[in-house]
């Protein structure tokens, strides 16, 4: 029994500080807010001297108190995490229609623009005779457009066209719709797999998380503008820089998990593996249709 409950100690602790960690820093960054307005450390001084005059059942009380409320800000950002990570993706209400589809032409310029510049210099590469400049512009156009994903598909923020272009991949190489099948192949990955891609959600929503704190730290710019500075920064860094980097890593293993493990799809379904990149195209937009919709025709023909 004792290991039992060292060990259920143990998961809640872990479970509390993956809630609270960023919860408590909030705080601290609000205590030392108040403090720079109140009179710096000295007042800060005088409150822990009068908190410690309380009997100990006040002090209890009140620390009870900050453990439910530090749960509670962590546990409203976590569930806020998925909705801003909606939203900083560019599902925008429908009020924001026309700026939405304004900055989407503008990835879709972009991208235009990549794929005349990509062409200027693939023949060179492709003919094994590229200048060293050609080489490194070939490799980052070709990286910049794996970032976009393709025409009438872009959406209006950078991290949201990076996770289109995830989920565009796979319908443009094996024809699988990424969506519908994703879940069928998610139980068909090693476990390696799936905790590698796991973690790099993780990173994502801990970025997204980051934002929403910068923006909720904004509110200790009443005590100090020192305060809303800082807190400015956190969000446009997490923002502009965190969120793309973390959803890049994230697109990129999603992405392998299609190229190195669809074919367990077609095993497992029992349908027949396709013999070249344009059968693939076409079986797999068939395996997508049966897997949302179902098929009642006779073809193809089931394999033992």
């Amino acid at each position: 029994m004792d290991s039992f409950w060292n060990s259920l100690g143990g998961k809640l602790t872990d479970r509390w500080m993956s809630i609270c960690g960023a919860a408590l820093i909030f705080e601290t960054g609000g205590v030392l807010a108040w403090a720079l307005r109140h009179g710096g450390l000295r007042a800060l001084t005088r409150k822990l001297d009068a908190f410690a005059a309380h009997p100990a059942g006040g002090q209890l009380l009140a620390l009870a108190i900050l453990v439910v409320v530090t749960a509670t800000l962590g546990l409203v950002v976590e569930r806020l995490t998925l909705p801003v990570l909606r939203l900083l993706e560019g599902y925008w209400p429908k009020a924001c229609g026309r700026v939405r589809d304004h900055l989407a032409e503008r990835f879709a310029q972009r991208e235009r623009q990549l794929l005349k510049d990509f062409r200027s210099v693939a023949e060179a590469v492709e003919q094994g005779r590229p200048t060293s400049q050609q080489r490194a512009e070939h490799v980052r156009l070709t990286r910049a457009a794996s970032r976009l994903p393709g025409m009438g598909r872009h959406q209006p923020t950078r991290v949201g066209n990076i996770l289109r272009a995830a989920e565009a991949r796979p319908h443009d190489r094996y024809g699988l719709d990424a969506v519908s099948v994703w879940p069928h192949l998610w139980l068909l990955l090693p476990e390696t797999t799936r905790q590698e891609i796991t973690n790099s959600r993780g990173a994502l929503d801990r970025a997204v998380s980051a934002v929403i704190w910068g923006v909720f730290s904004l509110a200790y710019g009443v005590w100090t503008v020192w305060a809303a500075a800082a807190a400015l920064t956190v969000a446009l860094a997490a923002g502009l820089l965190w969120v793309p980097a973390r959803a890049a890593v994230h697109a990129d293993l999603v992405s392998a998990a299609f190229d190195l493990h669809r074919t367990e799809l077609y095993t497992h379904l029992r349908w027949p593996l396709p013999q070249n990149p344009e059968q693939e195209r076409q079986c797999g937009a068939l395996l997508s249709t049966y897997l949302v919709r179902g098929l009642s025709a006779s073809n193809p023909t089931f394999t033992s």
